[in-house]
């Protein structure tokens, strides 16, 4: 009875684009780009994943099939973060854009929003300042890594190019410990790139 009612409630709930913003696009960018927000929604909205590793998995091969682009090349700004809906209509963004559409998708397709942090780390190999998501099945669990550099799902421990430095979601702030989450230091809407993106995200995936 419990699954019944749970999935009539999401049934209930779908994510639906705004019609006048897809034709706006479509005019704008052309066929393609409407068709990769349309691709999104469906993806949201008819999956029949069994597990959150399956929703892991979708959500990250998603969304890596969208190009890198450096944000001063695509909004010439030196760190701009892009909404989901940005970031598909342009077909291209940085690690954070990635990471940001990546988390917000996971949360909508079910996924508890206390297993997820955006984490800052550095790329030891590129040596500069890169961002993930990390997904931790328990609170003290080694977290599962999504990425666009690497597309595969690994463990942290299996990820030495990266040395994290921080994490966040949305309800809290967090200085990295070795592989967990480390100690608390805030809330995320002390972030403010954090409090500007979620005025800027479409509804329904806030």
């Amino acid at each position: 009875m419990l699954c019944i009612t749970m999935l009539s409630v999401e049934a209930r709930n779908p994510f639906v684009l705004d019609s006048d913003m897809l034709e706006s696009v479509k005019k704008k960018y052309g066929i393609g780009a409407t068709t990769r927000l349309i691709d999104w929604q469906n993806m949201i909205n008819s999956d029949q994943s069994k597990n959150d590793l399956e929703i892991l998995q979708k959500v990250n091969d998603f969304f890596n099939q969208v190009k890198f682009i450096d944000d001063w090349l695509l909004w010439k700004r030196s760190d701009y973060w892009a909404t989901p809906v940005e970031f598909l209509v342009e077909n291209g963004g940085d690690c954070e854009d990635f990471s940001i559409a990546k988390y917000f998708t996971l949360k909508k397709m079910g996924v508890d929003e206390e297993k997820l942090n955006m984490t800052y780390a550095k790329a030891l190999q590129l040596n500069q300042a890169h961002m993930v998501v990390t997904y931790y099945k328990t609170p003290g669990a080694e977290p599962l890594v999504l990425d666009n550099l690497d597309p595969e799902i690994l463990p942290a421990s299996e990820r030495n190019d990266l040395m994290p430095i921080f994490s966040f979601n949305g309800s809290g702030l967090w200085l990295a410990k070795e592989r967990s989450r480390g100690r608390k230091v805030g809330n995320s809407d002390r972030y403010k790139r954090w409090m500007d993106l979620l005025g800027r995200m479409p509804k329904g995936l806030e």
